[in-house]
């Protein structure tokens, strides 16, 4: 990837190709989500929380494959869904620190996606230097991004400080006769929602913290999309059982 802030000076004749496909994320298991999406995402996707191995942070994501680099989503001539997370629809534009501005976020675009270059279909830029409405609106799609971002990280604290958060795995039966888990995985504990204070039950309330609460509730049952989608595709190992599982039930 090189991945460059969008300046007029060197990117007034770069364009965008209308036609574009989701190619890159052929290979990805999960994709992050932000929780305004979870409504949305909610009709396709299992939606869970993982863990940052390199640290203490979570981070929401759609399960789009039941190991790691199986997109059951994918296909050459379609997405397997109709609601497409706003993390991968934008590429080839993501936020990024523009170098001229101290701690200022801008768009940037990956020169090397196959989907810009001064041969392609949009323009970035009109003759006289303006951005063309192509780029206003990607733009205000970033922004949204950055907004999303920052109430998602809030709304996963209110998750943390109410101990809201239960370790879960995905137990999978293949018709090999093979039993796989995927752990590390996160979801709301049912118990510990219903058992909050009715203070903390209006502040929630409120707050429009129960809209992403209970969409991913629901979302833990499109699994079985993820078992269909597998089981209808090319891979020999079909799903002969599949259950997300709280890990402390394992222990007992």
């Amino acid at each position: 990837m090189n991945i460059v802030p969008v300046k007029k000076e060197q990117h007034q004749n770069l364009k965008l190709a209308k036609k574009r496909n989701l190619a890159h994320v052929e290979n990805q298991h999960i994709v992050p989500l932000t929780a305004r999406e979870f409504a949305q995402a909610a009709t396709s996707y299992p939606i869970i929380i993982v863990k940052d191995p390199d640290s203490t942070r979570f981070r929401p994501v759609a399960m789009l494959g039941l190991e790691a680099g199986e997109n059951l989503y994918y296909g050459e001539d379609k997405w397997n869904a109709i609601y497409v997370p706003q993390s991968i629809s934008l590429v080839p534009f993501t936020l990024g620190l523009d170098p001229d501005k101290e701690k200022t976020l801008t768009a940037c675009v990956d020169l090397d996606s196959p989907f810009v270059g001064e041969d392609k279909d949009d323009p970035l830029f009109d003759a006289e230097g303006n951005e063309t409405e192509l780029l206003k609106s990607v733009h205000e799609s970033l922004g949204r991004v950055y907004e999303d971002e920052i109430n998602t990280e809030s709304f996963l604290k209110v998750l943390q400080e109410n101990d809201l958060l239960m370790e879960l795995e995905l137990q999978l039966s293949l018709n090999t006769g093979e039993n796989k888990k995927l752990v590390g995985l996160y979801g709301i504990d049912e118990k510990k929602l219903q058992a909050l204070p009715d203070a903390k039950v209006t502040e929630f309330h409120k707050s429009g913290l129960f809209i992403p609460i209970h969409a991913m509730l629901v979302s833990i049952g499109q699994v079985n999309r993820l078992a269909q989608l597998r089981n209808t595709s090319e891979s020999t190992a079909k799903v002969s059982g599949i259950q997300f599982k709280p890990v402390e039930e394992k222990t007992k």
